[in-house]
């Protein structure tokens, strides 16, 4: 269920790109100024602000009903995409989509790290992502299909993609209400026929995950504590780890069938339909990844590889000299930047301790993962057609960025744990906790 929500998420999110060259943008005057990209960043702002309160109640609250109703929000949103007509409702609409996605995103990542220890954790967010990444492989083809609606009940084929993924969107919702399992606590507290685990099944999941970290017990939600962690350096240091990540892979999903069809010539169907394969070699990648690092407990190394995979795509994309060596780097881009994404959420999860640290870094690796998309939105600029020299050099800097803060968080952690060994300290306030590096 997870994963299906996360499909719908990123579909809608980025379907504004494959509409964009579908005859969005001239219909809706988005070519003007800077429009199209006030259009794409205004939902971040929301995006960003909605993360910290949201998280706060899904875990007061219990997940089943508040992400679904937010899951069939923003599809009812999605739907009115399909009726806009001036790029200023188009703006407002991003503004509201931005609000109902915010806090479902770190909602997930919450609810999916009460359920599973610390080494089960990456396959379970590649999981999610993969399924997630099928929407983002697949969208293009999909909204290539949904423009052949052009003419039908009188809209423009660009508005179909809207109003048929929008409602997509709301049947998951509803489907997210009926399947979707809460937090273990709540599942162990429920007596609707709709828990799908016996009691003393929820409380086997409980107690394995309190023998591996210490941390399943919920405390009293008080503000002072949700915020406590915002003293702590290293949640800092994922957070901006997971903005240089999301800024690249979002650059790839706003602008990669925009490349395709500008820089390496391919017609908007087939530039749309080609979009699929470098994500589908991008999942390959990361199930992969995800099984080396729950089987032999490494996070940071894996984050480096996807950085130099990315730096590579990104050097081929801009300065090879066919289309086939570009649309290699596409590939290779593509993989290094969405393998990421789980391992970096992983890594996370794997070195904070503690419920209401876990839902405030939770809030804010997602917060700066909106900035990131912010910072993608702008990287690749018009101007810069067709080589795209400065977002290249902007997002190999990005990169570059994440390999120096690994780096750094893997010397402290190896110090910290060194010190534990040694029973200097002990670490996160539980005897026995040692980092993942």
């Amino acid at each position: 269920m997870c994963g299906l929500t996360a499909c719908v998420s990123l579909m809608d999110r980025t379907n504004i790109s494959s509409a964009a060259i579908a005859g969005m943008n001239e219909d809706l005057q988005l070519n003007e100024g800077n429009r199209n990209s006030v259009v794409v960043l205004v939902f971040f702002i929301t995006y960003v602000l909605g993360q910290v309160p949201a998280t706060a109640t899904v875990r007061k609250f219990g997940a089943r009903w508040f992400l679904s109703t937010l899951v069939l929000l923003w599809g009812v949103t999605m739907i009115a995409f399909g009726f806009a007509h001036t790029w200023q409702q188009m703006t407002a609409l991003r503004l509201l989509l931005g609000l109902f996605e915010g806090g479902f995103f770190p909602g997930i990542i919450f609810l999916l790290s009460t359920w599973y220890v610390r080494y089960e954790l990456q396959k379970r967010y590649a999981g999610y992502y993969i399924i997630g990444m099928v929407a983002s492989a697949f969208s293009g083809i999909l909204s290539f299909g949904l423009i052949q609606m052009q003419g039908v009940g009188g809209l423009d084929g660009f508005r179909w993609i809207f109003i048929i993924e929008g409602i997509l969107t709301c049947l998951v919702g509803c489907l997210c209400y009926s399947f979707l399992p809460d937090f273990p606590d709540f599942e162990c507290k429920s007596t609707s026929r709709m828990s799908f685990l016996s009691h003393a099944e929820c409380m086997f999941m409980i107690h394995r995950v309190q023998q591996d970290r210490g941390d399943q017990d919920v405390e009293e939600f008080r503000w002072v504590k949700f915020f406590a962690p915002a003293l702590d350096l290293k949640v800092w240091a994922f957070a901006l780890i997971f903005c240089a990540a999301t800024a690249v892979c979002y650059s790839i999903a706003y602008f990669l069938p925009i490349i395709l069809s500008g820089s390496l010539g391919f017609s908007v169907g087939a530039s749309q339909c080609l979009v699929a394969p470098p994500y589908a070699f991008a999942g390959i990648v990361m199930a992969a990844e995800a099984w080396v690092g729950d089987r032999y407990h490494i996070r940071g190394p894996i984050i480096v590889v996807n950085c130099l995979m990315a730096i590579c795509g990104l050097a081929l994309m801009a300065y090879g000299q066919s289309a086939v060596v570009q649309f290699v780097g596409c590939f290779l881009l593509t993989a290094g930047g969405n393998s990421s994404i789980p391992c970096v959420i992983t890594y996370q999860a794997n070195n904070i301790r503690g419920q209401w640290s876990r839902a405030f870094s939770s809030a804010s690796i997602v917060g700066f993962g909106g900035i990131g998309g912010i910072v993608g939105g702008l990287i690749f600029r018009t101007q810069d057609a067709p080589r795209y020299i400065p977002g290249t050099w902007a997002s190999i800097g990005l990169m570059l960025l994440v390999i120096v803060l690994v780096a750094a968080l893997s010397v402290y952690f190896h110090v910290q744990n060194r010190r534990a060994d040694r029973g200097e300290t002990v670490l996160e306030g539980y005897e026995g906790f040692r980092y993942t590096i």
